[in-house]
Protein backbone atom coordinates (compact mmCIF):
# COMPACT_ATOMS: atom_id res chain seq x y z
CA UNK A 1 0.00 0.00 0.00
CA UNK A 2 1.49 3.42 -0.86
CA UNK A 3 1.69 6.27 1.53
CA UNK A 4 -1.12 7.71 0.07
CA UNK A 5 -3.52 4.76 0.44
CA UNK A 6 -4.05 4.82 4.10
CA UNK A 7 -6.82 2.35 5.17
CA UNK A 8 -9.70 4.29 7.13
CA UNK A 9 -10.13 2.93 10.70
CA UNK A 10 -13.57 0.41 10.80
CA UNK A 11 -16.84 1.81 12.17
CA UNK A 12 -17.60 1.78 15.47
CA UNK A 13 -19.45 -0.75 17.28
CA UNK A 14 -22.40 1.41 18.35
CA UNK A 15 -24.27 -1.10 20.11
CA UNK A 16 -21.15 -1.86 22.27
CA UNK A 17 -20.16 1.61 22.70
CA UNK A 18 -23.89 2.38 23.70
CA UNK A 19 -24.00 -0.01 26.08
CA UNK A 20 -20.13 1.61 27.66
CA UNK A 21 -21.93 4.99 27.38
CA UNK A 22 -25.24 3.81 29.28
CA UNK A 23 -23.38 2.00 32.65
CA UNK A 24 -21.15 5.23 32.48
CA UNK A 25 -24.13 7.60 32.93
CA UNK A 26 -25.74 5.22 35.35
CA UNK A 27 -22.59 5.20 37.69
CA UNK A 28 -21.85 7.80 40.49
CA UNK A 29 -25.18 10.27 40.67
CA UNK A 30 -25.15 11.99 37.88
CA UNK A 31 -27.68 14.28 38.74
CA UNK A 32 -25.59 15.95 40.95
CA UNK A 33 -23.59 17.37 38.30
CA UNK A 34 -26.86 17.76 36.06
CA UNK A 35 -28.55 19.97 38.41
CA UNK A 36 -25.78 22.38 38.55
CA UNK A 37 -26.66 23.31 35.10
CA UNK A 38 -30.49 24.34 35.18
CA UNK A 39 -30.14 27.95 34.16
CA UNK A 40 -29.22 26.17 30.80
CA UNK A 41 -32.74 24.71 30.18
CA UNK A 42 -34.65 27.43 31.10
CA UNK A 43 -32.73 29.70 28.81
CA UNK A 44 -32.99 26.82 25.85
CA UNK A 45 -36.88 26.88 26.73
CA UNK A 46 -36.66 30.83 26.09
CA UNK A 47 -34.51 30.57 22.92
CA UNK A 48 -37.19 28.48 21.36
CA UNK A 49 -39.84 30.74 22.39
CA UNK A 50 -42.45 28.07 24.11
CA UNK A 51 -45.88 28.65 24.22
CA UNK A 52 -48.29 27.34 27.07
CA UNK A 53 -49.89 23.71 25.78
CA UNK A 54 -47.19 23.37 23.84
CA UNK A 55 -45.99 19.32 23.34
CA UNK A 56 -42.63 19.14 23.97
CA UNK A 57 -40.37 16.42 23.93
CA UNK A 58 -36.97 16.26 25.87
CA UNK A 59 -34.20 14.04 24.55
CA UNK A 60 -31.41 12.44 27.12
CA UNK A 61 -33.17 14.49 29.42
CA UNK A 62 -30.58 13.48 32.22
CA UNK A 63 -32.37 14.27 35.30
CA UNK A 64 -34.77 16.69 33.83
CA UNK A 65 -33.48 20.81 33.41
CA UNK A 66 -35.21 21.33 30.16
CA UNK A 67 -38.01 18.78 30.98
CA UNK A 68 -38.71 20.98 34.11
CA UNK A 69 -37.96 24.60 32.36
CA UNK A 70 -40.99 23.41 29.76
CA UNK A 71 -43.38 22.14 32.06
CA UNK A 72 -43.00 25.73 34.56
CA UNK A 73 -44.36 27.18 31.02
CA UNK A 74 -47.39 24.67 31.02
CA UNK A 75 -46.34 22.51 28.44
CA UNK A 76 -47.25 19.34 27.97
CA UNK A 77 -43.76 17.75 28.43
CA UNK A 78 -42.23 14.05 28.12
CA UNK A 79 -38.80 13.41 29.07
CA UNK A 80 -36.82 10.38 28.10
CA UNK A 81 -33.01 9.07 28.81
CA UNK A 82 -32.03 5.49 28.54
CA UNK A 83 -30.96 5.57 31.67
CA UNK A 84 -33.60 4.61 34.48
CA UNK A 85 -31.77 6.22 37.68
CA UNK A 86 -31.82 9.72 36.11
CA UNK A 87 -35.73 9.71 35.27
CA UNK A 88 -35.96 8.70 38.46
CA UNK A 89 -34.10 11.51 39.69
CA UNK A 90 -36.47 14.09 37.26
CA UNK A 91 -39.84 12.29 39.30
CA UNK A 92 -38.40 13.28 42.02
CA UNK A 93 -38.19 16.65 41.05
CA UNK A 94 -41.25 16.91 39.00
CA UNK A 95 -43.14 16.22 42.38
CA UNK A 96 -41.35 17.99 44.52
CA UNK A 97 -42.72 20.69 42.10
CA UNK A 98 -46.21 19.56 41.73
CA UNK A 99 -45.41 19.61 37.68
CA UNK A 100 -47.45 16.94 35.48
CA UNK A 101 -44.62 15.35 33.43
CA UNK A 102 -44.46 11.88 31.26
CA UNK A 103 -41.59 10.20 32.29
CA UNK A 104 -40.38 7.44 29.49
CA UNK A 105 -37.45 5.40 28.99
CA UNK A 106 -35.96 5.76 25.42
CA UNK A 107 -33.08 5.46 23.17
CA UNK A 108 -32.55 8.83 21.62
CA UNK A 109 -31.48 6.61 18.31
CA UNK A 110 -34.80 5.21 18.25
CA UNK A 111 -37.45 7.25 19.91
CA UNK A 112 -40.65 5.38 20.26
CA UNK A 113 -43.17 8.22 19.08
CA UNK A 114 -44.66 8.99 15.97
CA UNK A 115 -43.87 10.95 13.19
CA UNK A 116 -44.73 14.42 13.98
CA UNK A 117 -46.15 14.12 17.65
CA UNK A 118 -44.23 17.50 19.18
CA UNK A 119 -44.80 21.05 18.64
CA UNK A 120 -40.83 21.03 20.17
CA UNK A 121 -37.63 19.32 20.63
CA UNK A 122 -35.13 19.68 23.04
CA UNK A 123 -32.13 18.75 24.31
CA UNK A 124 -29.51 20.10 26.91
CA UNK A 125 -25.83 18.21 26.74
CA UNK A 126 -27.59 14.79 25.60
CA UNK A 127 -28.18 13.75 22.58
CA UNK A 128 -24.67 14.82 21.65
CA UNK A 129 -23.42 12.02 22.85
CA UNK A 130 -25.56 9.29 20.79
CA UNK A 131 -22.69 6.75 19.01
CA UNK A 132 -24.62 7.29 16.16
CA UNK A 133 -24.98 10.90 15.27
CA UNK A 134 -26.75 11.09 12.08
CA UNK A 135 -29.40 8.38 13.24
CA UNK A 136 -30.07 10.48 16.50
CA UNK A 137 -30.74 13.49 14.40
CA UNK A 138 -32.62 12.22 11.97
CA UNK A 139 -34.44 11.16 15.04
CA UNK A 140 -34.98 14.59 16.46
CA UNK A 141 -36.07 15.77 12.95
CA UNK A 142 -38.91 12.75 12.64
CA UNK A 143 -40.75 13.23 15.81
CA UNK A 144 -41.17 17.27 15.13
CA UNK A 145 -43.76 18.37 13.38
CA UNK A 146 -43.40 20.49 10.33
CA UNK A 147 -42.80 24.53 11.33
CA UNK A 148 -42.39 23.10 14.69
CA UNK A 149 -38.97 23.60 16.80
CA UNK A 150 -35.71 21.90 17.74
CA UNK A 151 -33.86 23.23 20.46
CA UNK A 152 -30.21 21.82 21.32
CA UNK A 153 -27.14 23.05 23.67
CA UNK A 154 -23.88 21.35 22.79
CA UNK A 155 -20.53 22.11 24.53
CA UNK A 156 -17.72 22.83 22.04
CA UNK A 157 -14.94 21.42 20.81
CA UNK A 158 -12.33 23.80 22.50
CA UNK A 159 -14.84 24.65 25.09
CA UNK A 160 -13.69 23.59 29.00
CA UNK A 161 -16.18 20.83 28.50
CA UNK A 162 -14.51 19.56 25.29
CA UNK A 163 -10.78 20.09 26.12
CA UNK A 164 -11.98 17.37 28.98
CA UNK A 165 -12.96 14.82 27.17
CA UNK A 166 -10.03 15.75 24.62
CA UNK A 167 -8.16 14.92 28.01
CA UNK A 168 -9.89 11.80 29.07
CA UNK A 169 -9.20 10.62 25.06
CA UNK A 170 -5.52 11.26 25.19
CA UNK A 171 -5.54 8.75 28.35
CA UNK A 172 -7.93 6.54 27.41
CA UNK A 173 -8.56 6.57 24.41
CA UNK A 174 -12.18 6.11 22.50
CA UNK A 175 -13.24 3.41 19.93
CA UNK A 176 -11.84 3.76 16.53
CA UNK A 177 -14.72 5.36 14.10
CA UNK A 178 -16.22 6.98 16.63
CA UNK A 179 -17.38 10.76 16.09
CA UNK A 180 -16.49 12.83 19.08
CA UNK A 181 -19.44 14.49 20.42
CA UNK A 182 -17.88 17.68 20.28
CA UNK A 183 -18.69 17.75 16.71
CA UNK A 184 -22.41 18.53 17.67
CA UNK A 185 -21.06 22.10 18.97
CA UNK A 186 -19.63 23.24 15.49
CA UNK A 187 -21.75 24.54 13.43
CA UNK A 188 -20.77 23.11 10.07
CA UNK A 189 -21.65 19.65 11.59
CA UNK A 190 -25.36 21.05 13.11
CA UNK A 191 -25.72 22.52 9.04
CA UNK A 192 -24.70 19.11 7.80
CA UNK A 193 -27.25 16.80 9.63
CA UNK A 194 -30.16 19.60 9.88
CA UNK A 195 -29.77 21.74 6.64
CA UNK A 196 -31.95 19.99 4.35
CA UNK A 197 -34.70 19.93 6.47
CA UNK A 198 -34.70 22.96 7.98
CA UNK A 199 -36.37 26.22 7.66
CA UNK A 200 -33.81 28.17 9.48
CA UNK A 201 -31.26 27.27 12.25
CA UNK A 202 -29.89 29.76 14.46
CA UNK A 203 -26.86 29.28 16.75
CA UNK A 204 -25.58 31.26 19.21
CA UNK A 205 -22.62 30.52 20.82
CA UNK A 206 -23.11 30.99 25.25
CA UNK A 207 -20.78 30.19 28.46
CA UNK A 208 -22.22 28.03 31.25
CA UNK A 209 -20.11 29.00 34.34
CA UNK A 210 -18.62 26.36 36.73
CA UNK A 211 -18.32 27.32 39.96
CA UNK A 212 -16.45 25.47 42.59
CA UNK A 213 -14.81 26.00 46.15
CA UNK A 214 -11.28 25.14 44.28
CA UNK A 215 -10.28 22.94 41.10
CA UNK A 216 -9.73 20.09 43.72
CA UNK A 217 -13.31 20.09 45.04
CA UNK A 218 -14.52 20.36 41.55
CA UNK A 219 -12.64 17.15 40.38
CA UNK A 220 -14.13 15.23 43.65
CA UNK A 221 -17.23 15.91 42.68
CA UNK A 222 -16.84 15.48 38.91
CA UNK A 223 -14.69 11.86 40.21
CA UNK A 224 -17.17 10.79 42.48
CA UNK A 225 -20.82 11.45 40.74
CA UNK A 226 -20.11 12.43 36.62
CA UNK A 227 -20.18 8.91 35.09
CA UNK A 228 -17.52 9.41 32.33
CA UNK A 229 -14.86 10.95 34.56
CA UNK A 230 -15.85 8.40 37.37
CA UNK A 231 -15.47 5.20 34.77
CA UNK A 232 -12.17 6.91 33.09
CA UNK A 233 -10.48 6.83 36.68
CA UNK A 234 -11.66 3.45 37.64
CA UNK A 235 -10.59 2.25 34.04
CA UNK A 236 -6.99 3.72 34.85
CA UNK A 237 -3.98 1.96 36.76
CA UNK A 238 -3.12 4.13 39.50
CA UNK A 239 0.14 5.13 38.01
CA UNK A 240 -2.52 6.43 34.49
CA UNK A 241 -5.02 7.57 37.28
CA UNK A 242 -2.54 10.07 38.82
CA UNK A 243 -1.59 11.56 35.32
CA UNK A 244 -4.95 11.99 34.20
CA UNK A 245 -5.36 13.90 37.31
CA UNK A 246 -2.87 16.49 36.79
CA UNK A 247 -3.83 17.02 33.39
CA UNK A 248 -7.57 17.58 34.64
CA UNK A 249 -6.26 19.96 37.49
CA UNK A 250 -3.93 21.88 34.61
CA UNK A 251 -6.87 22.18 32.50
CA UNK A 252 -9.11 23.53 35.31
CA UNK A 253 -6.18 26.30 36.25
CA UNK A 254 -5.75 26.84 32.47
CA UNK A 255 -9.85 27.54 31.83
CA UNK A 256 -9.82 29.43 35.71
CA UNK A 257 -10.96 32.87 35.88
CA UNK A 258 -11.59 33.20 39.58
CA UNK A 259 -8.19 35.09 40.68
CA UNK A 260 -8.51 33.52 44.07
CA UNK A 261 -8.46 30.25 45.45
CA UNK A 262 -11.54 29.38 43.98
CA UNK A 263 -13.13 27.87 40.41
CA UNK A 264 -14.74 30.12 37.99
CA UNK A 265 -14.71 28.47 35.09
CA UNK A 266 -16.45 29.36 31.53
CA UNK A 267 -17.44 26.35 29.57
CA UNK A 268 -18.50 27.36 26.01
CA UNK A 269 -21.45 25.66 24.25
CA UNK A 270 -23.76 26.22 21.36
CA UNK A 271 -27.45 27.23 22.12
CA UNK A 272 -29.06 25.93 18.27
CA UNK A 273 -32.53 26.84 17.44
CA UNK A 274 -33.79 24.64 14.02
CA UNK A 275 -37.03 25.10 12.65
CA UNK A 276 -38.16 22.58 10.87
CA UNK A 277 -39.22 22.83 7.41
Amino acid sequence: MSTSQVAAPPPADHAAVKAKQQAAWASGDNAVVGTTLQIVGETLCEAVDLRAGQRVLDVAAGNGNATLAAARRYCHVVSTDYVPALLERGRERALAERLEIEFRQADAEALPFDQGTFDVVVSTFGVMFTPDQERAAAELLRVCRPGGKIGLANWTPHGFIGQLFKTIGKHLPPPPGLNSPALWGTEERIEAMFGGQAASIRIEKRAFVFRYGSARHWLDVFRGYYGPLLKAFAALEQEAAAALERDVIDLVARFNRSGDDTMVVPSDYLEIVITRR
